[in-house]
C-alpha cells in the first residue's frame, strides 16, 4: 500500500464508495486496481468514506492488508456456494411507493425503514457472519474511514467510525443491510439499514477535503435523494477538487440484472479494471499535490 498514513487532523484526500450490490463492489476494485497500475494510488487517501458496497471495499482497502491488486483477485473467486438475492422489479416498485407518499427525504427513509423491519429476510446473525468472511480485517484501521447507515425507526443517518464505539463488521453488515433483502442490524439496541437509503455515496462526508474521488456504481439520485453528480458539484463549489467516476456502458452491461448476484461480480470486476485507464489522467490531476 502506497501513502504515508496522516494524522486523524488531516483534511487532504478522500476517497469515497458507493453502494452498489456485489456488482459495486466487484467494479470499485476494478477501477481501484486499473488505476493503481496507471499510477494512481487512492488507497492512501486521508479519509475514506463507505457506503454499503463501498464499506466493505473501504474496510480492506484501509485496513492496510490488502493491496488493490491483492483486492481486485478476490473478486474473481468462483462465487460457488453464494446464493443470490434478489433485488427485482416489486421491490423497486414499493420503493417508488415510499418516495411518492413522502414529503421530504426524511419521511422516505422513515417508511422505508418500516419496510425493512417488516420484510421477511434471513436471519440477522447469519448474514452478519456472511460479511464477516468478506472482511480481512475485523478491526477498525488507523487511518481514517467511515461507514454509513440509517436508522430504521427514525430514518437518521448515522456515521461509524473508530470512535463511535461500535465494531467494524457490526457497522459494515448495518450499511449493506438492503431493506426488503437483507435484515436490519442491531447496534445498541437500535436497528440499522443500508446508508444507500440516505445518498448512494454519501459523498458529503468529504466536505472540507481539498481533494475527492468519488466511485458511484448506482450514479442517480431519486426523488428527494440526491445524485452522486450533485454531491460531486456541492464540493466542487465548495473549493475542492473533484473526480466523479461512474460505470461504462460496458460495466453496466457486465453488471446485468441483479446487482445481488455472485456470478457477477468478476464480469464487473474485469470491466472496471478495463475501464480505469479512461479516467487515469484525470484522477491524476485531482489526486496530484499541485493544481
Amino acid at each position: 500500500m502506497s501513502g504515508d498514513t496522516k494524522g486523524e487532523g488531516a483534511r487532504d484526500t478522500a476517497l469515497v464508495l458507493g453502494g452498489g450490490g456485489l456488482t459495486g463492489i466487484g467494479w470499485e476494485a476494478g477501477i481501484l486496481y486499473g488505476l493503481a497500475r496507471a499510477g494512481v494510488d487512492l488507497t492512501g487517501a486521508d479519509l475514506v468514506v463507505g457506503t454499503s458496497a463501498g464499506s466493505v471495499v473501504g474496510a480492506q482497502l484501509a485496513s492496510g492488508l490488502l493491496t488493490p491488486a491483492e483486492l481486485y483477485e478476490r473478486q474473481l473467486a468462483d462465487p460457488a456456494g453464494e446464493a443470490p438475492a434478489r433485488f427485482g422489479a416489486g421491490l423497486l416498485a414499493r420503493y417508488a411507493v415510499a418516495m411518492l407518499r413522502s414529503r421530504d427525504a426524511a419521511e422516505y427513509r422513515r417508511r422505508v425503514g418500516a419496510m425493512a423491519l417488516a420484510a421477511d429476510t434471513p436471519d440477522e446473525t447469519e448474514r452478519r457472519e456472511v460479511l464477516k468472511a468478506r472482511l480481512v480485517s475485523h478491526e477498525w484501521p488507523e487511518r481514517r474511514l467511515v461507514v454509513t447507515a440509517v436508522d430504521t425507526l427514525t430514518g437518521e443517518s448515522a456515521v461509524f467510525d473508530r470512535e463511535r464505539g461500535v465494531g467494524l463488521v457490526d457497522a459494515v453488515a448495518a450499511s449493506c443491510a438492503v431493506p426488503g433483502v437483507w435484515p436490519p442490524v442491531t447496534v445498541d439496541g437500535r436497528r440499522y439499514m443500508d446508508g444507500g437509503i440516505r445518498s448512494a455515496v454519501n459523498a458529503d462526508l468529504a466536505a472540507g477535503y481539498r481533494r475527492v474521488v468519488i466511485l458511484a456504481p448506482l450514479p442517480f439520485g431519486a426523488g428527494k435523494l440526491p445524485s452522486p453528480l450533485r454531491q460531486a458539484g456541492r464540493l466542487r463549489a465548495e473549493g475542492a477538487r473533484v473526480l466523479l467516476i461512474t460505470p461504462s456502458p460496458e460495466a453496466r452491461k457486465a453488471f446485468g440484472r441483479n446487482v445481488l448476484d455472485p456470478a457477477r461480480r468478476a464480469p464487473a470486476a474485469r470491466a472496471g479494471l478495463a475501464q480505469a485507464a479512461a479516467h487515469a489522467a484525470g484522477a491524476a490531476a485531482v489526486w496530484s499535490d499541485t493544481p
